[in-house]
């Protein structure tokens, strides 16, 4: 019998084929209306004529503080709840699953919504402002859903024989965490974290409502300060002839994006292979 064509295969790679065309369709317009206007310059300067010229030096600084503040605050909450629904409570059941409702349903919510909860709450309640530090804690709140499935899915996957294996040597159940079960599910805190990163880098809504729109050089948490993804939707939308300017900004978004994953990756084989060296 003569084998014929399979439809789930050939639909399998059609689905490739549209999604992969996609991606390299958008990357080819953004590098090449962009890549050209990217050089020292443009990486350091200040902008200049409402963005129409000069280069994104501040609006950088604002976005790697913004991202440095999101993930100093939703990593060790991330990491923490993750650990508590995994090892410590059935998400099943009582708390846990009402940990993990909350968490669907935080995950399904606008980023405009958190935008607004961040201007009322961070900005106008605690009296941040315009600020950093309230960009930087809106964000956090976005990536915790992103950040806590994907750590919590790794520690599941932890084979139950780790644990055992501790106990039945003695380890008290904090060391079995740290030096068996941390260690496994590393490479889904990464995963969690590079998910949460790239929907933090990319956000623009949340941050109009609450890092503001100032393009100058900030000097503290508590100074307003333009994300990468602000200056983009502001130069494209609102200033005339400042599209060049937005491109050559998703350039660099797209390098720091692609920076950060690669990096990520080459601490995890790192942190893997010295693990496997040391057992």
């Amino acid at each position: 019998m003569s084998k014929g064509w399979d439809p789930g295969l050939v639909l399998s790679w059609t689905v490739a084929v549209i999604v992969a065309g996609a991606f390299c369709w958008l990357l080819g317009d953004v590098f090449w209306n962009g890549l050209g206007r990217v050089n020292w310059q443009f990486l350091t300067e200040a902008p200049r004529d409402a963005g129409r010229s000069g280069g994104i030096g501040p609006i950088i600084v604002s976005t790697m503080l913004i991202l440095l503040v999101c993930m100093a605050a939703s990593l060790p909450l991330g990491v923490g709840a993750a650990i508590y629904l995994s090892e410590f409570t059935d998400s099943e059941v009582g708390f846990g699953r009402m940990i993990r409702r909350s968490l669907e349903v935080l995950s399904g919510v606008p980023s405009i919504v958190f935008g607004l909860f961040g201007s009322a709450f961070f900005c106008i309640y605690l009296g941040l402002g315009f600020s950093i530090l309230a960009g930087g804690l809106t964000l956090a709140c976005m990536v915790l859903p992103i950040l806590i499935r994907a750590t919590e899915e790794g520690f599941r996957s932890v084979p139950s024989e780790y644990r055992l294996g501790g106990a039945a040597l003695g380890m008290s159940r904090t060391r079995r965490l740290l030096y068996l079960s941390f260690p496994a599910a590393l490479p889904s805190v990464v995963v969690g974290f590079v998910l949460g990163l790239g929907r933090a880098i990319a956000e623009t809504a949340a941050l109009i409502f609450t890092s503001g729109y100032v393009d100058r050089m900030p000097s503290s948490l508590f100074d307003s300060g333009r994300a990468l993804s602000i200056h983009i939707f502001d130069t494209s939308m609102n200033v005339s002839g400042g599209e060049a300017q937005a491109y050559g900004t998703a350039v660099v978004l797209v390098f720091t994006l692609l920076s950060i994953n690669l990096a990520a990756s080459w601490i995890t084989d790192r942190w893997l292979y010295r693990e496997s060296i040391g057992s």
